[in-house]
């Protein structure tokens, strides 16, 4: 348990994690990608008085487990293995968006989104 907890830049995991989830309110928004991927998944960008606040608690424990997981590939020399494991990640869920009806263009949004977010991860771990 102490590898994964001494020596791993908690500054940069939890900017990491809070720079990445911000990276989601753009990517995610009208602005960007939201749109196209709101059509391909069936979820209504008009009401946003529906915030899913379950999704939104969800999805920044995982950000901050993964920007957690780049903190100790650092610390370790071994960011590739990061790299490898968001990738597979990544693919498999497009692979469940796709299982899950979602448009080809939503499932690489999702997609997108978590290669874009480890990208973030990686130049905050750099930073700090």
């Amino acid at each position: 348990m102490n590898e994964i907890i001494s020596n791993v830049n908690w500054v940069a995991v939890i900017v990491g994690a809070i720079a990445s989830f911000m990276l989601g309110w753009l990517w995610y928004s009208p602005v960007a990608f939201g749109k196209v991927w709101a059509s391909g998944t069936g979820v209504d960008l008009d009401r946003p008085e529906k915030m899913p606040a379950l999704a939104m608690v969800s999805q920044f424990l995982g950000l901050f487990l993964m920007s957690w997981f780049v903190g100790v590939t650092a610390m370790n020399n071994a960011l590739m293995t990061v790299v490898l494991a968001t990738v597979a990640f990544a693919v498999l869920g497009f692979s469940g968006g796709k299982f899950g009806q979602k448009s080809t263009a939503a499932a690489l949004i999702d997609f997108g989104y978590w290669i874009a977010a480890l990208v973030v991860m990686l130049i905050v771990q750099g930073l700090f």
